[in-house]
């Protein structure tokens, strides 16, 4: 490849985007017809099985007990349908009739079934026999069976347990009478209802509580009776999960540097300015008195967020905090510094939240709550501090191998979005694989063990690892082979292959993780050549310590994120972690794996191993002449009420300065176009996602790209139509230029960051200078009774064009189009 130097300022484009008016294209097709049936055979046995179940309830309400019971009396109904058929879910609710679809899982030991529990006042008792009843004997002006959507599509009705209401995976349920922790999903303005049943049913209560827009989320420990009884009096609970444990680190320690290192550089450190960024470690605390550490980390920065705890590292974590900080603070160039003479200046600080609990780890708590209370407190502090929050704290549990979002994860990606104003950038690790690891086909357990909780969130920068060390200079391991291929995943890093294909790839992006060494026969060890140094929480004892996997990477990516940040204090979260994926490239090992994918979905599937690849901070921050970089920071609103129906509202369209000139001397040369869209979503978790109207995120956003044959009025035609698509899941159209992207939009259009290159000629491109980004779907059209229809998307987009092969200036052509160019801020 041809590249010059890095040595010019990314081009910073300040006109905004024109808002262009979404016009729905003519409707076309539409949502599939109900199953055929008998129809009064059918009527005739889910009325009887709904006569049942209303019966049963009946028989609950009466023995609610007076003095426990709370809120409207009802109860639930479990609907049983087949999964192809969830387009009868979002008929299951009526608002006015105070009727809820709480619940959608897959029924046991059934993968073509789900359950779908509603609550039912008792006042709406026999709502839904009235239904069937209306199937049976009327006709629509169509000649339809009236209500055939809805019924048509049921396979069975039962009364509702506590059983319809858990929505983990089936194997988690308790199958006995011990007591266990639930994480119970309330429904909205019900948390003080529950609290005086279950405080008069001695049903003990956590008091950390996370508040979305539907529902809050307490942890409750009872059995399996107690929770019946619960739900028997009163009419709070929408859905019942199994609260995780503690999470758990795999680290070891490392002895190998002398104190006098240390007290020579400690003599050459300059502390960071005054207003300089700073690393905000939620952790297992840091010991702030190392000397490596104490410059770049005042006293009064140090916060716990239980106070019996303290603020200082504990063995219970084996020092992870620390080792933590000194990564954050030096990134792998400790080794380097302690090797020179020169002063060394710490261009950002440092911030200790200290997470997790000195000894223990059995009470389960609400990880999401503890974080946010940890947050808060270095921002009370220091309110006006530009940050970048850290947290390489994960757990393991049975249920997150689909990717669906936790009490936990969507408590991060509200942390991240906070009020929509004042956003946060947040880097979080993809988590470690604890088991043995196999040396002859390691990759094959990275892709079936799935990203920890709460790697599952939206907004973060999710980082898994990758590892360059393969040098086993030990002469204790002569004859020792690395387990990963040099630029390969790290051996224990973990990945979203596995997860069901509309959430996010994860993870974004991989950084240095270390490698494991293997003897031939046994699996595979961490060595201390294979890993990175750092600072040991210990410093009385020994100096140095020696970190890997995902939580070594996630602090590098937190580095970066922090030189970012310090370069360019104005620039949004969303920017900073755009350009970190941006700048992401895949090693040759990994280009490996993608040159022998045969399709794009085996492409998207390395996406899912790999991210977006290994970041560069050079190309994150500067241009080559050959190799140009515009950044785009822009808003939408993506809906607006008309009359009583909230609607697309409208997209918006880029028109670049573009070096067509330039592209079109450049003829048949190969080019890249290469394309990062980031924004941050609003959550609202519930496992009720089956139907639309129930979706996670708030909205999403997508790209598009003029083509390069295509009319400016084409094109918006082909937006319009686009989006129509999205709304009603229909397959997007193949436009010809889609086999020209490397993952195209079915692969690309999950999460709320969106990354693809562009493949062709510099002539091709010319004529490609206009990127439209438009909304899609989410429950701030869905839910117009949250009032959030007339909410603000801030979102970022990066454009490179890059010439690979050709030695020319691209850059110098666009930054005269552009009248200002962002300078470097001091």
């Amino acid at each position: 490849m041809v590249e010059k130097s890095r040595q010019f300022p990314h081009i910073y484009v300040p006109e905004k985007g024109k808002n262009e008016a979404y016009k729905r294209p003519p409707q076309g097709g539409g949502s599939k017809s109900p199953p055929e049936r008998d129809r009064k055979e059918h009527a005739q046995f889910l009325e009887q099985a709904i006569d049942r179940a209303i019966q049963e309830a009946r028989q609950q309400i009466k023995s609610r007990n007076s003095n426990v019971a709370v809120g409207v009396p009802g109860f639930y109904l479990e609907f049983q349908l087949k999964a192809e058929e969830t387009a009868a879910l979002k008929s299951l609710e009526n608002r006015q009739k105070k009727i809820e679809l709480v619940a959608v899982s897959q029924l046991p030991e059934q993968q073509d079934m789900v359950r779908a529990t509603v609550f039912v006042p008792e006042s709406a008792a026999n709502y839904f026999l009235k239904k069937i009843e209306e199937y049976r004997d009327e006709d629509t002006k169509k000649n339809k069976p009236k209500n055939e959507a809805l019924i048509a599509r049921l396979e069975g009705v039962d009364i509702g347990t506590v059983q319809s209401l858990f929505t983990d995976e089936p194997a988690l349920f308790p199958q006995d009478n011990r007591e266990i922790w639930w994480e119970v999903w309330l429904r909205k303005g019900k948390k003080e209802g529950f609290e005086q049943v279950a405080t008069i049913l001695d049903v003990r209560i956590n008091s950390h509580t996370l508040s979305f827009p539907e529902r809050e989320i307490v942890l409750a420990m009872c059995n399996v009776e107690a929770m019946a009884q619960i739900i028997k009096n009163s009419d709070a609970v929408a859905e019942l999960r199994l609260a995780k444990d503690t999470p758990s680190f795999f680290l070891e320690m490392r002895t190998r540097e002398q104190d006098e290192w240390v007290e020579d550089l400690a003599a050459r450190l300059l502390e960071p300015g005054k207003h300089a960024v700073s690393i905000c470690l939620l952790d297992s605390g840091v010991v702030q008195r190392h000397p490596l550490l104490s410059p770049g980390l005042a006293q009064n920065d140090m916060h716990t967020v239980e106070p019996s705890w303290g603020v200082n590292d504990s063995p219970q974590w084996q020092g992870h905090g620390t080792a933590m900080a000194g990564l954050c603070l030096y990134s792998d160039s400790l080794m380097d510094f302690l090797a020179t003479s020169e002063p060394v200046k710490l261009l950002h600080r440092l911030e200790s939240v200290k997470i997790l609990p000195n000894s223990g780890g059995n009470k389960p708590e609400l990880y999401g709550a503890i974080t946010e209370q940890g947050i808060s407190l270095p921002e009370i502090h220091e309110p006006t501090r530009r940050r970048v929050l850290c947290m390489a704290v994960t757990s393991e549990t049975l249920s997150n191998h689909r990717g669906t979002p936790s009490s936990w994860s969507a408590a991060i990606d509200r942390l991240c979005f906070n009020d929509g104003d004042f956003r946060r950038l947040m880097v979080i690790s993809a988590g470690n694989i604890r088991q043995d690891i196999p040396v002859t086909n390691y990759l094959d357990i990275n892709d079936t063990e799935p990203i920890e909780n709460p790697g599952q969130a939206w907004n973060p920068l999710v980082v898994g690892a990758y590892t360059e060390k393969i040098n086993i200079i030990d002469p204790n391991y002569q004859g020792w082979q690395t387990v990963a291929p040099g630029g390969d995943l790290s051996p224990r890093s973990r990945t979203s292959v596995t997860w069901e294909t509309q959430w996010p790839i994860r993870p974004d992006v991989v950084f240095e993780g270390g490698n494991m060494a293997w003897d031939g026969q046994n699996p595979g060890e961490s060595i201390n050549d294979l890993c990175l140094l750092t600072t040991h929480y210990r410093p009385n004892l020994r100096m140095f310590d020696r970190i890997s996997d995902t939580s070594s990477a996630t602090a590098l990516a937190s580095y970066m994120a922090a030189r970012i940040m310090s370069e360019h204090p104005n620039y949004r979260p969303e920017t900073v972690r755009a350009l970190i994926v941006h700048s992401a490239e895949w090693t040759p090992a990994m280009q490996k794996h993608f040159n022998g994918a045969s399709s794009k979905t085996s492409r998207c599937n390395l996406v899912r191993r790999y991210g977006y690849g290994v970041p560069d901070l050079g190309r994150a921050l500067q241009s080559a002449k050959n190799d140009l970089t515009l950044i785009i920071e822009d808003e939408i609103q993506p809906f607006y009420l008309e009359v009583n129906s909230v609607k697309l509202k409208e997209m918006k369209l880029h028109q670049l300065p573009w070096p067509q000139e330039k592209l079109e001397e450049l003829g048949e040369a190969n080019v890249e176009l290469k394309i990062t869209l980031s924004y941050f979503i609003e959550p609202n978790p519930g496992e009720r996602g089956w139907a639309y109207r129930h979706r996670y995120a708030s909205h999403g956003l997508r790209f598009q790209v003029k083509g390069s044959l295509e009319s400016d009025r084409d094109f918006r035609w082909r937006i319009n139509q686009a989006v129509r698509e999205e709304e009603e899941d229909n397959p997007v159209s193949n436009h010809s230029d889609n086999e020209k992207w490397f993952l195209g939009p079915k692969a690309r259009d999950v999460g709320s960051i969106h990354s693809d290159v562009w493949y062709g000629t510099a002539v091709e491109l010319a004529q490609k200078d206009a990127i439209a980004v438009y909304p899609v779907g989410g429950w701030w059209k869905e839910k117009k009774y949250l009032d959030r229809y007339e909410a603000i998307s801030s979102y970022s987009l990066i454009v490179s064009i890059r010439v690979p092969e050709v030695d020319v200036d691209i850059y110098t052509p666009v930054y005269n189009l552009v009248s200002t160019v962002v300078p470097i801020d001091i």
